[in-house]
C-alpha cells in the first residue's frame, strides 16, 4: 500500500475554511475540489488507515467523465482490474446495458477496488493543498450563523462550513439529531475478500457480466469474482443472516460454509483478508444543508447495493458541491448558491433510491412466481434499444439533467467529451476543465471580443467536428450546461445578462 501522507496535529491551525468529516471517496473528492479552488480544507477521518477492501468497486461512465475532466481517471485506470467490456446491468438481469447511444468514451463500468480510488484521491487532494488528519473521530459539533466548531479527539477546529461525508452511520448527522427517514433493511449479506488454495470447476476463472457470476445452492446465493491470483471478492447471503446484527463479526467458518455450499467441497478457503456485513435499507435526509453544515454521500442517502451506484452518487455529490462551496467561501457567489446543491442532488439521489428499490425486487434470489414472470418481461424489454438506452442512462448517470433556468434544450445537461481544435491545437472538451474552472465555449465566433468574464470562467474559442447543438455554451465546473445559444444574435442578447447568474443562481428547480 502506498504510504499515506497525512498532516500532524502540531501542523494544524485552529481555523480553516472547510472541515470535511470522512476520508472516503466522497470526502476526498470534495477535498480535492475545494483545494483546487484555493479553499483551506481539513479532512478528519476516524480510521487510522484506509481499509484495503474490494468494495464499491465500479466507476460508472458519468463518474469516469468527471474524474477524467480533472486528470484523476488515468492514475485510477492504471490501478483498475482488466476486464472485458461487458457492460453494466439492471437488477443483475442477463442483458448488458449499452451506453454508446449516450456519446461517451466510457461505455461501461470500470472495475477498481474502492481503496485504490481513495489512494489516488488522497494523493491529489494533499498535492492540491488539502490537509488530512487520521485517527481523529468527530465527537462534537457546535454551529452558529458564522461557522462551525468541530471537536475531534480533543482537537478543536473552527470552520466556516462543515461537510459530513462520514457514511451511512454518520456521526455528524446523529450529533445534530437529524432524522434519516426511509425504509429499514430486510435482507443482509456478507462481503469478504478471500484467498483460495483450491477451486472447483464451479469457480469462475475470469470476470464477466454480473448475471453470469451469481449462483445459488444450499439455501445460499453468492457471487465469487476473481480479482487476481488467488484473491477473490466473495459476496453471499442466506435467509438466516437477516437477523444477524450488522456489527457482528464474520466468522471464518461462516465464509467457508457458504463457499462449500455454493462452489463445492473441492473449493478450499485459504486466508480471509477482511469481511463485513451490509444491508438493503433505503434512507435519505430531507435537507442536505442545515445552516453551516452540509451532507454528502452515504451520510445523506443510503440504498440497496444494486448496480454500483453508491460510490458514484457520492463522488457526483462532491463534484456538484465543491465549486459552489468554494465560490461562496471566496465571496464569488452568495451563500444561497448552496441551496442549489439541495435542489439538484436531492432529486438525483431520490431517483437512485427509486430504481435500486425496483432492482431489489427483480434481483430477489428466491423470486415468487409473479416476480419471476416480471423478470422475464423485463429481460425482453431490455433487449429493445430504447428501453436499454433509458436504463443505461439511468444506471451510468449519463442521462442526468439538472433543472436549471433557461429554455435551450442543452441547459442542465452534460456535454459529450468531443474532440476540439483551439488556437493552441487539438484537444478534448474534458481537458478544458483540469483547473476546475467554468468554461465559456465559443464554437462559431458568437462571443463578442473584449468580454469581461467573472473569476474562474475561461473563454475557449474552438471548432468541433461534431455538432454539439449550440453556437456557444457556458459549462459549469461539474460539466453541466447552464447557458447555451444557437446564434450570434441570441448570444449577444442573452450572454451578458446571464453569464453571472448562471454560476451563482439560487433558484430551485
Amino acid at each position: 500500500m502506498a504510504r499515506e501522507k497525512t498532516v500532524t496535529r502540531e501542523a494544524l491551525g485552529s481555523t480553516t475554511d472547510v472541515v470535511i468529516a470522512g476520508a472516503g471517496p466522497t470526502g476526498l473528492t470534495l477535498a480535492y475540489e475545494l483545494a483546487l479552488a484555493g479553499a483551506q480544507t481539513l479532512v478528519l477521518e476516524k480510521l487510522h488507515r484506509r481499509i484495503e477492501q474490494v468494495k464499491g468497486g465500479a466507476i460508472q461512465p458519468r463518474t469516469a467523465e468527471l474524474l477524467e475532466s480533472r486528470g484523476l481517471l488515468e492514475p485510477m485506470l492504471r490501478r483498475a482490474a482488466p476486464r472485458d467490456p461487458v457492460g453494466g446491468h439492471f437488477a443483475m438481469l442477463p442483458v448488458p446495458l449499452d451506453c454508446t447511444p449516450w456519446q461517451t468514451r466510457h461505455d461501461g463500468p470500470i472495475g477498481i477496488p474502492q481503496w485504490k480510488i481513495e489512494e489516488v484521491l488522497e494523493e491529489r487532494a494533499i498535492a492540491a493543498g488539502a490537509r488530512i488528519l487520521r485517527a481523529t473521530a468527530v465527537s462534537e459539533v457546535a454551529a452558529d450563523e458564522d461557522g462551525v466548531t468541530v471537536t475531534a479527539d480533543g482537537l478543536e477546529v473552527w470552520a466556516r462550513y462543515l461537510v459530513a461525508c462520514d457514511g451511512g452511520h454518520s456521526t455528524v448527522r446523529k450529533l445534530l439529531e437529524l432524522p434519516f427517514p426511509g425504509r429499514a433493511g430486510t435482507h443482509q449479506a456478507v462481503l469478504t475478500d478471500i484467498r483460495l488454495t483450491a477451486v472447483s470447476s464451479l469457480v469462475p476463472k475470469e470476470r464477466g457480466h454480473i448475471s453470469t457470476m451469481t449462483r445459488q445452492a444450499g439455501g445460499y446465493w453468492a457471487m465469487l469474482v476473481p480479482v487476481g491470483g488467488d484473491l477473490y471478492r466473495f459476496t453471499f447471503g442466506h435467509a438466516d443472516q437477516a437477523d444477524t446484527a450488522r456489527d457482528a463479526p464474520v466468522a471464518r467458518e461462516e465464509i467457508a460454509t457458504a463457499l462449500r455450499a455454493v462452489y463445492g467441497e473441492e473449493t478450499t478457503l485459504g486466508a480471509v483478508d477482511n469481511a463485513s456485513r451490509f444491508g438493503d435499507a433505503t434512507r435519505q435526509l430531507e435537507r442536505y444543508r442545515v445552516g453551516r453544515v452540509l451532507f454528502a454521500g452515504d451520510a445523506a442517502h443510503i440504498h440497496p447495493p444494486m448496480g454500483g451506484q453508491g460510490l458514484n452518487l457520492g463522488i457526483q455529490d462532491a463534484f456538484n458541491l465543491g465549486w459552489k462551496l468554494a465560490a461562496v467561501i471566496q465571496d464569488r457567489a452568495p451563500s444561497g448558491l448552496l441551496d442549489s446543491y439541495q435542489a439538484e442532488r436531492h432529486p438525483a439521489a431520490a431517483r437512485v433510491l427509486h430504481h435500486t428499490s425496483a432492482q431489489r425486487v427483480l434481483a430477489d434470489p428466491n423470486p415468487s412466481e409473479d416476480v419471476a414472470a416480471l423478470r422475464d418481461i423485463f429481460i425482453d424489454l431490455l433487449r429493445l434499444p430504447d428501453a436499454n438506452r433509458h436504463l443505461a442512462g439511468l444506471m451510468s448517470g449519463l442521462s442526468l439533467r439538472y433543472g436549471l433556468p433557461g429554455d435551450h434544450p442543452l441547459t442542465g445537461r452534460r456535454v459529450p467529451d468531443a474532440d476540439l481544435v483551439t488556437e493552441a491545437g487539438a484537444t478534448r472538451l474534458s481537458a478544458l476543465f483540469g483547473s476546475g474552472h467554468a468554461v465559456l465555449l465559443d464554437l462559431a465566433g458568437a462571443v463578442p471580443d473584449g468580454l469581461r468574464l467573472p473569476p474562474r470562467v475561461d473563454l475557449v474559442r474552438a471548432t468541433c467536428a461534431v455538432d454539439l447543438g449550440a453556437a456557444a455554451l457556458l459549462i459549469r465546473p461539474d460539466g453541466y450546461v447552464c447557458w447555451a445559444a444557437d446564434t450570434s444574435a441570441v448570444c449577444a442578447e442573452t450572454l451578458l445578462a446571464t453569464i453571472g447568474s448562471g454560476l451563482t443562481t439560487t433558484d430551485a428547480h
